[in-house]
């Protein structure tokens, strides 16, 4: 898993999940599958639809932690862990993402943890993960979002090692519906990257780990993010805008069908000069109608840039390489996803790594803390 830089602005643990049980699932359903083009056909006029999708000021189910039983640790990070659990009556799975008070307020980031509890809360999509419900004790700060049991795709990705034209054009697609719709709401993602791009149940895409994610007036001025996946002016003192979050859609694409990013290095700072020089290559195999449009995304700048131009996002929308994509099939997910996870019951939690249960409870937070949290 590719590291994330450090930033006095955002920082966060990556958490999922899914609320609703399983209701037919045996061993077939573990098959993959090539993904069909000819379910996939574009229709006019579909490009509306987004416009269709609102924020909503609506709360999400009413769910009591103390009513959640602990099955497994299914992540770690910088402030705690997320563990899949259960509700003791319901049976339903939930992940439950779990920051020590004392580390998030020691390492200056409440303000980030709140940004990021605000934006999921107003978030209704269906590639983003849901958030339920907030708590907290005397110790950690609890959110409770849904469990996506197909883990990450980062790890389908390492496991076939390259996607192919048409797996990649999906998952692109449903991403872009994504961001659209927070560019739309003003929300800038600033860390797309395999590893928090989760699978449902079904196969579909769920973008996570909103730590990084920020509503933008104008500009921002933090370097935040992952290193392979930064933009030109996010390595300046110029500032940065949404248009990060096409670079990084680019960089995606490419890493999909090629199996690494375009821009590596030994180190940070190798990776960093390798995005400034900009030597893009492409593979013999790589698709010559997806190679244009990771061209167009990959342009230094950023006012002409694909995504943000005076058509917006409509411009990654109708271009050629999705003109196979029925948009109204995709964001009512009537199109069958290529990869579908190996489930054999609900909260089956095989589809991620191994971690280490904690031994101690977590440090308890000095009551000037846990008054920084009041309004959680």
């Amino acid at each position: 898993m590719t590291s994330s830089a450090s930033s006095t602005e955002d920082d966060s643990l990556t958490a999922s999940s899914d609320t609703s049980p399983l209701s037919s699932i045996d061993s077939d359903c573990s098959a993959s599958f090539t993904f069909d083009p000819n379910n996939n056909s574009n229709v006019d006029g579909n490009t509306a639809l987004f416009c269709k999708l609102q924020i909503s000021d609506e709360k999400h189910q009413e769910v009591s932690r103390k009513s959640l039983q602990t099955v497994v640790t299914i992540g770690t990070g910088t402030f705690g862990r997320v563990e899949l659990v259960k509700h003791e009556k319901t049976g339903l799975h939930y992940a439950l993402k779990i920051l020590n008070i004392h580390r998030v307020v020691q390492t200056r980031q409440v303000d980030h943890v709140y940004s990021e509890k605000k934006i999921l809360e107003q978030l209704d999509h269906p590639f983003i993960v849901n958030l339920f419900t907030t708590d907290q004790d005397e110790r950690n700060l609890y959110i409770i979002m849904e469990f996506l049991p197909g883990g990450e795709l980062f790890s389908y990705l390492r496991e076939s090692r390259v996607f192919s034209n048409s797996t990649s054009r999906f998952y692109a697609a449903e991403i872009v519906s994504a961001l659209d719709y927070l560019h739309t709401h003003g929300i800038a993602y600033r860390d797309l990257k395999p590893e928090n791009l989760m699978l449902t149940k079904d196969g579909h895409i769920k973008m996570v780990d909103f730590g990084f994610a920020k509503k933008l007036r104008d500009r921002s001025y933090t370097m935040c993010g992952t290193p392979e996946y930064l933009a030109p002016e996010s390595l300046s003192n110029k500032g940065h805008n949404k248009a990060v979050d096409w670079w990084s859609l680019g960089i995606l694409i490419y890493e999909m069908m090629v199996g690494r990013p375009p821009f590596r290095g030994k180190t940070t700072s190798e990776i960093y000069d390798a995005i400034v020089e900009h030597k893009l290559k492409f593979t013999r195999s790589f698709n010559l109608v997806a190679k244009d449009l990771v061209k167009k995304l990959l342009v230094v700048d950023r006012t002409t840039r694909l995504g943000c131009m005076k058509n917006g996002s409509l411009d990654v929308i109708e271009h050629r390489w999705f003109e196979k994509i029925n948009w109204d099939d995709l964001i009512n997910l009537r199109i069958k996803p290529p990869i579908i996870p190996t489930l054999y019951h609900a909260g089956d939690h095989g589809n991620f790594d191994f971690y280490n249960e904690p031994v101690e409870p977590g440090q308890v937070a000095p009551q000037r803390e846990r008054d920084l949290f009041r309004e959680w």
